[in-house]
Parts: C-alpha cells; structure tokens; sequence
C-alpha cells in the first residue's frame, strides 16, 4: 500500500492508466453498440528507481472481454493481478531506511452498458485486493446526445469503501469511504474536430495516513477536483490525428497540479500506426508536507517541533511534496487483419523537486525515474 495510495505516485498512474477515472466513476461509453465483441489481453512491466535504489518492480498481465447483447446493450469486464516487488525508502527519499516488500494485487471490474437513440446508461463495478488493502467500487453513469448528435453531455456518480489492514498493525481494519461525481460534455466543433470538457469531484473520509513511515499523520478528510479539456484534430492529408489535453487537479490537503500532454497519431502503410508523446507534470506541496533534515545521530528526521501524540498533521512522503515531471512515449500498433491487432507502447518518466514550475520544488529530493513496458494482442469476434 505504501506506494499506491496518494496522488502524483507515478506507479499509480501507471497501474490505473486504463481503470476509472475517479473512484466508483467509470470511462465515457460510445454512443452506438458495439457490432462485433473483442477481447484483449496486455501485459504490463513497470520499473521504478532512484539513484543507488533499484526501487519497485511490477509484472502486471491483464485481460478484458467487451460483448454486444442483443443489439442494444453490451457487457465490458477486465481482470489484472500486478506483482509488485522491491525497495522502498523508509523516509522521504532516502536510500539509508529502505526495506524490501512484496505484493501482489488482484483487480477485476465489470460493467453493462444500456444504449439508447441518443444516450446510454451504465452501471459497473470494481473490486480490488492485495495483503493489506481491499477497495470496493460501484458507479453508475449516464450520457445524452443533441438532435444532431453533434454534442453529448455525460454525469456519473459513484462511490468507494477501501479497508487498511496493514502488516506492522499501525492500525487496524482502518476504512475509507469515497463518493464521486462526474459531469462532461463532448463536441464536434467541426468535421476534423472534437472537444471534450470534464468535471469530476469526490468526498472522501477515513483513514489516509500512510502506516508504514514514522511521523506520517494526514487528515481524515480529503476533498479533490479536476478539470480536464482534450482536443482533437484530424490531419487527412498527413494521414495523422493530434490529441492535446489540459488537466487540473487540486484537494483539500494543499496539493494543486497542472498536466499538459500531447500525442500525435501516425498512421503509416499495411496497417500501421506510431504515437509519440509527451506529458508534463507540475505540482504543490501539501500545506502539512515537511522537508526533512537528515541526521545520522539524531535517526528518523522529524518536522521543527514534532511531538507524539500531538495530533500535528505531517508528512515526508515524496508524492505530496513540490516536484515537476516528464514522461515521453511512444506506441507502435498494428491492425494485422480485420479481426486481429497488435500494439507496444513504452514510456520513461521522471521527476525532480527543480522541475516544478509556478513557484520551488522542494529541497532535498532524489530524482525519480521510471519506465514501463506495455505489450497488448486484441481479437474481435
């Protein structure tokens, strides 16, 4: 749980990158039913480091089966099991206090989508397990289309019960309730053009500490919202698609975050297409994140004044501190025939406390590096 819970954490964005946008909150659906079903299985490597730290390692195999009904409704599940293995550092990003860990995380969701002459209604649902961590997710969602089909607006609320049980008995069956809205719109603005803008904002309270770091006492209330715009365009002479988006995040813990990202779609001869891209990354520190100063004699370092018991909040964990991030890509995919694809996408990460932009990082922060590797192979039916 240490390295999957908090916002910015780099190995979730990995991991989640293709579950729901929120807790309890699932993906936008198409506004027709699918004609044919498919299923898809790709298979993740995601590896984490810091320098003298080989950090997190994560296999990750997944498979996900759509299928129509009837012609107006359709059947979406997926299932993953990531293990995770490596070291973490005890406190902050120090090398010194780092301790081995293992895990292994099963995930599964599943979702029925109902279509209508211009909308569609979706129920789904999520659940998620590995040794010191349960989450359990419910959403339903809903979508309308203009007249003309030319605008479509979307809602969704959803909800999340999350268990803590973690392994050194800093608490016990601690509980974590989400509740989630979403709200978005999508637009054609023009043959070669769409837009789409997206509201989302949840409520959470339990149990947010991270159990596993010494003076790590967070609030039992955390309040987030995001916006986020993409744009797309379609290039026909160039035979190419660019898609640009903007997201911004903030919480009530202090934290506020800028994303900007950028692919361009290629499409090439016999089925190919290649995607670079880029995303940068920039955040605040939480209001009750700390620096630490490291002292041999002294052992753990501890924010000015830090007294036990105190009920002080405080943290030194990395991903709530200030940083800046770049994460560069690429997909090469194939459709080999017409009921058959293929595709591999690589991407390297990484972030430093210098990178932030609209104000300092913070100080005494380790590079962090990461890269992944995802293979995929997907058969329609």
């Amino acid at each position: 749980m240490e390295n999957k819970q908090q916002n910015g954490a780099p190995l979730g964005q990995a991991l989640l990158a293709a579950a729901m946008l929120l807790p309890g909150i699932g993906t936008v659906h198409a506004e027709s039913p699918p004609e044919r079903g498919s299923v898809a299985f790709k298979y993740l490597y995601y590896k984490e480091d810091q320098p003298g730290l080989d950090r997190i390692r994560v296999h990750a195999p997944a498979v996900s089966v759509l299928a129509p009904i009837a012609g107006e409704w359709s059947l979406a599940a997926s299932a993953t099991v990531d293990d995770v293995s490596g070291a973490s550092p005890r406190y902050h990003s120090a090398v010194s206090g780092a301790s081995r860990m293992s895990d292994l995380r099963k995930a599964g969701d599943v979702s029925v989508t109902r279509y209508l002459p211009r909308g569609t209604v979706s129920v789904a649902a999520a659940y998620s397990t590995e040794h010191d961590y349960v989450s359990r997710a419910l959403s339903l969602q809903a979508s309308l289309a203009s007249e003309d089909k030319n605008t479509t607006w979307n809602v969704g609320v959803g909800g999340a019960d999350d268990s803590i049980d973690p392994v050194n008995r800093a608490v016990q069956d601690a509980g974590r309730q989400t509740v989630s809205v979403l709200a978005g719109v999508t637009r054609v603005l023009a043959a070669l053009d769409v837009a789409q803008f997206t509201l989302t904002h949840s409520r959470g309270h339990g149990y947010y500490s991270d159990p596993y770091k010494l003076a790590d006492n967070r609030p039992d209330a955390r309040r987030q919202s995001t916006a986020l715009l993409q744009w797309n365009h379609r290039f026909v002479p160039q035979g190419a698609t660019s898609r640009l988006s903007y997201r911004f995040y903030r919480d009530s813990f202090g934290v506020s975050a800028h994303t900007l990202g950028a692919e361009w779609v290629q499409g090439l001869a016999n089925g190919w297409s290649v995607a670079p891209a880029v995303r940068l990354y920039t955040q605040r520190a939480a209001h009750f994140y700390f620096d630490p100063v490291y002292d041999s004699r002294l052992g753990p370092p501890f924010p000015p004044g830090f007294a036990f018991g105190s009920g002080q909040h405080s943290s030194a964990d990395q991903r709530l501190s200030a940083f800046g991030g770049v994460t560069l890509g690429v997909k090469l995919a194939r459709q080999v025939s017409r009921d058959w694809s293929v595709d591999v996408k690589l991407e390297r990460y990484e972030q430093r406390g210098a990178w932030r932009l609209f104000g300092s990082g913070s100080p005494g922060l380790a590079p962090m590096r990461a890269l992944s590797l995802q293979v995929g192979v997907a058969r329609q039916w």
